[in-house]
């Protein structure tokens, strides 16, 4: 029953650590800094956006006249215009 005992105690002390290694591991993943958005981006006239996908170095901007407005991170401005064909 001693070894037992010691067995459930081994374990409950694992278990702590273990929830504190998770803790401290979700709170420093939140302290980072995520992708920088955007202050403002100028669109075409009568243009308004529908989404906003964030890669390595641009932003992507759908459109609801069915365009991916692509622009610069850095400097805003507009780097590509896709259109999406629907059939």
């Amino acid at each position: 029953m001693r070894f037992l005992r010691l067995l459930v105690t081994g374990l409950t002390g694992i278990m702590i650590v273990g929830l504190v290694v998770v803790v401290a591991l979700i709170v420093i993943r939140l302290n980072e800094s995520g992708p920088t958005m955007p202050d403002e981006i100028t669109l075409p006239d009568g243009v308004s956006a529908t989404a906003l996908t964030i890669g390595e170095g641009w932003w992507a901007v759908v459109t609801d006249d069915n365009r991916i407005l692509i622009y610069d991170q850095m400097s805003g401005a507009l780097r590509q215009s896709i259109a999406i064909n629907q059939p």
